[in-house]
């Protein structure tokens, strides 16, 4: 049976949590704005944000006391939400790409003809 958080880690496990999803929307939102924009200082903040997001499943791992199949679920999320943007950015621009052969008419054009 998996033991209850301490009350002294309580606030750890809290604010550990938190900062995950704060990270890893971080990292997703800067991972995409560095293929926008290749501007390294952004691929750099966006590893960073990475870095933070794995420290914090660290801490969050230790804290609550995991063990067994939670030490599976805890690398997964570390892996997953390193792949996870990789995977949406490229279906995003497999999704938004526009053939040569078809082209697309505007509104402006319909209204011309």
């Amino acid at each position: 049976m998996i033991e209850p958080v301490a009350l002294k880690d309580f606030f750890i496990t809290f604010f550990s949590s938190a900062l995950i999803i704060l990270a890893g929307a971080a990292y997703a939102l800067l991972f995409a704005w560095s293929k926008v924009n290749a501007h390294i200082g952004i691929k750099i903040a966006a590893l960073a944000s990475y870095a933070v997001l794995i420290a914090s499943v660290l801490e969050l791992t230790r804290a609550a006391q995991f063990q067994g199949y939670w030490l599976i679920i805890s690398v997964a999320m570390g892996v997953g939400y390193f792949f996870a943007p990789i995977g949406i950015w490229h279906l995003c621009v497999k999704t938004h790409e526009q053939s040569v052969d078809t082209p697309i008419k505007t509104k402006i054009q319909e209204d011309e003809q």
